[in-house]
């Protein structure tokens, strides 16, 4: 593998999402990751539809550039090579309830011992101490946190997010955490133990509303689309159908009153600055939902973009894929015969490489217990 973690060695014990997509990052960018799965594989891998060529995309969502061995940890050939793994890692990484592998010697205490300078990740849903017994599922923290109390229509239902929006966190979290352990043990020698989980990243990736409670003694609640500190910022309806629109500041009302034939509007003390707009939307929405009205969310979009105002269509995936390769971005990338979504991180001198498609469970075993036997 080449990139920038070119030559680290990654023990992926992880299974499901948190963890695979976190060591996937770590492969893209070079490390060589070697996934170890029980007999009867990852979860994922039964996670379907859909599916490509029989096999789940779930799993192959986040599992390419890896190699995949089988071990039965209760055995003891398998678990002998499972610590040896171990051994020679320079990152470990597991999403077991905590605890869960310390009657097999692999918890952070026991492997540190035989190999002191491995960064050990652990990723689980509620943390190592009271939450340490419950089940970490993405649905759960999104309730258990707030998330799904700021989702959905103001009158009806709480919603979920419509992807595991905190199991991708706490992977991203993990990542980061690895990293600055990996720049540490290049100073101290040592490496340590990273812990994430999933009720903590969610928390602090609820951001502004995190912060207003803490910081301003404030519940915030659910509003549907809308934003508790900006208007307009949702989506207001056109001659065809909805626009996303957006002035976070002052000038960008500014413009968007400009392209709409509204500038009287900047001069209006209830609309000229953003807390008056805010304060006032009531009033204000009907008058940009008129002038909307006169024209298609195409030909708006098109016109407030060159000048300079937020705004967006509200796309399915494929229409945001779409406009990711109409911009350049070139979002789907080939990995091994397998399509799949870019890494989003863009170097310089070292990119992101895409050698391996997602494995087959076991698909690398033998090669594997021979070099750990070797």
């Amino acid at each position: 593998m080449t990139g920038p973690l070119a030559g680290l060695l990654v023990a992926d014990f992880s299974r499901i999402l948190a963890g695979p997509y976190a060591t996937m990052l770590l492969a893209d960018l070079g490390a060589q990751v070697i996934k170890v799965e029980g007999p009867g594989g990852d979860d994922t891998r039964t996670w379907m539809p859909p599916v490509r060529d029989g096999v789940s995309t779930y799993y192959l969502g986040v599992n390419r550039n890896k190699r995949s061995i089988a071990l039965d940890l209760k055995d003891p050939d398998d678990l002998a090579a499972a610590r040896e793994l171990a051994r020679r890692a320079d990152v470990l990484i597991e999403n077991f309830r905590p605890g869960g592998l310390t009657r097999f010697g692999l918890d952070y205490d026991s492997v540190a011992a035989l190999n002191p300078r491995l960064v050990y990740a652990s990723i689980s849903g509620f943390g190592s101490g009271a939450g340490a017994s419950m089940p970490g599922y993405d649905l759960m923290v999104q309730a258990i946190s707030g998330l799904m109390s700021l989702t959905g229509d103001p009158d009806g239902s709480p919603y979920r997010a419509g992807i595991s929006v905190f199991d991708v966190m706490a992977g991203m979290h993990a990542s980061i955490g690895i990293l600055a352990a990996l720049h540490h043990r290049t100073t101290g020698g040592r490496g340590q133990h990273v812990e994430v989980n999933l009720l903590s990243s969610a928390l602090s990736g609820l951001v502004n509303h995190s912060s207003g409670y803490v910081a301003g003694d404030t519940i915030p609640y659910r509003m549907g689309n809308a934003h508790p500190s900006l208007f307009p910022y949702e989506p207001l309806p056109t001659a065809d159908g909805e626009l996303i629109v957006i002035a976070g500041n002052d000038g960008q009302f500014a413009k968007l009153c400009a392209v709409l034939g509204l500038p009287g509007l900047v001069a209006d003390p209830r609309f000229g600055r953003n807390q008056d707009r805010t304060a006032n939307r009531e009033q204000l929405r009907p008058i940009l939902v008129e002038r909307l009205a006169t024209r298609t969310k195409d030909e708006w979009f098109r016109d407030l973009i060159a000048a300079g105002v937020p705004c967006a269509p509200i796309n399915t995936v494929n229409g945001g894929f779409a406009y990711a390769a109409e911009l350049g971005l070139e979002p789907v990338i080939d990995a091994g015969g397998i399509p799949s979504t870019r890494n989003p991180i863009t170097f310089s001198a070292t990119p992101p490489s895409y050698e391996l498609p997602p494995p087959g469970l076991n698909e690398h075993g033998e090669e594997i217990r021979a070099w750990l036997l070797s």
